[in-house]
């Protein structure tokens, strides 16, 4: 216990040397509060993590891939002496994971990596959604994550392509498609990603898509994202209180744990955990390479794009919708989330004050995982306006009933406490509200306790 207490002490003493010389604690590094040091205060942290194993591993798989369509002169899953038909791009990937010292291991991590990456990134932002950390001072932050939400499902789309299977082919080429619809946008992006036309082309505006431009954009916003954290710190917990302070002050932070040793180990920690199980989930199931563009045993193959992308993928099978709708829906989408701090005007955090904004979110998340579902159990089937009522209503109208119960019920147990406490917040749920209780107490200074 004492070496422990020793080499703590040693370590803020080195490191507090480091921060007085450098000056970080003004631009990076920020401490945070100690009731941070939960999982759910680090989603955030967690998709970092993601990102670095997705440079790490790309790296080394770019020291075997070959982006062209040409064929090669090796076997590439043939018998000896038999010149394979295949292009470049998928014999480099058949001999990385046939041929390279743990190279399956390397490319399923990368794979499910990716998964990974997204699902976190989609986690950070519906907890950011549900918690309310959009509102102000932190709406530029939300809008930098949101725009970083959606270049890693870029980087997703433009990698499905690289191992150069018959799968992905059909698919990139559907999502082209889909893309080349957009009004005004879609003729302007044509080029870029079409090249010159040929699959050749494609291939390569992709890769260079996948391993230089959209890296450097996520870098680039999230250098943006980090700072802005930096700047303002990590949000407080949800409250009720509208009078609750959004940031912390200098004074704060001095009360507040450091960033070394305390939370770089706490993430580091985590990190480590992401990165072994990633490791077990690639050896035990491996991925397994399709067949490659232009086989004749692929004729049968089904169009299918990945799991993120699945229920856009679906929502063409529509009766009456047409690409240009889907994509239109899609854009719709992405602006209400980019510009979701200026929509939601309210300055309470905590769920039970945003039922409309719950609701439209709780339901979104029920569409987007039937949607998914639906898109890879029956692909290309066309669904009639009947059944996207029976199917979908029921979810939008269910999560009305359950949103509004529960909205009335915290509603109520929130004010009986503020009974409780001798508070009188006319402005709780709007002055004159019915559901207010008469008090002749003062309303609490701004730097009172909030009540959750």
């Amino acid at each position: 216990m004492g070496f422990e207490r020793w080499f703590n002490r040693t370590l803020n003493r080195l490191w507090g040397f480091v921060e007085d010389r450098t000056g970080m604690p003004k631009w990076a590094l920020r401490p945070q509060p100690a009731f941070t040091f939960k999982p759910s205060y680090w989603t955030g942290a967690f998709v970092v993590n993601a990102f670095l194993y997705q440079v790490v591993s790309g790296l080394l798989l770019l020291l075997y891939y070959q982006p062209s369509t040409n064929p090669t002169l090796t076997p590439c899953g043939q018998p000896v002496g038999q010149m394979s038909s295949a292009p470049a791009a998928w014999c480099s990937t058949y001999y990385i994971v046939h041929s390279v010292p743990m190279g399956s291991l390397l490319l399923s991590t990368h794979l499910y990596g990716a998964y990974a990456m997204i699902f976190l990134a989609i986690l950070h932002f519906y907890r950011g959604y549900y918690l309310g950390v959009y509102k102000a001072p932190r709406e530029f932050s939300w809008m930098v994550g949101t725009l970083l939400l959606a270049v890693t499902l870029g980087m997703g789309f433009t990698g499905y392509l690289l191992p150069y299977t018959q799968l992905s082919y059909n698919a990139t080429n559907v999502g082209i498609v889909l893309a080349l619809r957009l009004p005004t946008l879609g003729p302007l992006l044509g080029p870029f990603i079409l090249a010159d036309g040929t699959s050749q082309g494609l291939l390569s505006r992709m890769f260079d898509a996948h391993v230089l431009l959209l890296p450097l954009a996520l870098a680039a916003l999230l250098y943006a994202h980090i700072a802005l954290f930096e700047s303002h710190g990590i949000a407080p917990p949800a409250t009720s209180d509208p009078l609750q302070r959004r940031r912390y002050t200098e004074q704060d932070d001095k009360k507040h744990v450091p960033f070394v040793p305390h939370i770089l180990f706490y993430t580091l920690k985590w990190g480590l955990l992401y990165v072994g199980v990633l490791l077990g989930i690639a050896a035990l199931w491996p991925w397994n390479l399709p067949t490659y563009v232009g086989n004749l045993t692929a004729v049968g193959v089904v169009t299918e794009p990945d799991w993120y992308f699945l229920w856009v993928f679906k929502l063409v099978d529509f009766e009456g919708v047409t690409p240009v709708i889907a994509v239109g829906a899609t854009t719709v989408l992405l602006l209400y989330v980019l510009f979701l701090p200026f929509l939601d005007r309210s300055k309470r955090t905590h769920p039970r004050d945003r039922p409309f904004f719950i609701w439209l979110a709780t339901s979104l998340v029920g569409f987007f995982i039937l949607m998914t579902v639906w898109g890879g159990e029956t692909p290309g089937v066309q669904i009639t306006p009947p059944d996207v009522a029976l199917t979908l209503g029921p979810v939008f109208a269910v999560n009305a009933v359950v949103v509004a119960i529960f909205h009335l019920r915290y509603r109520r147990s929130y004010l009986r406490r503020l009974a409780a406490r001798g508070m009188d917040y006319a402005g709780v749920y709007g002055a004159g509200s019915a559901r207010s209780p008469p008090s002749t107490a003062p309303a609490p200074a701004a730097e009172a306790k909030p009540l959750d």
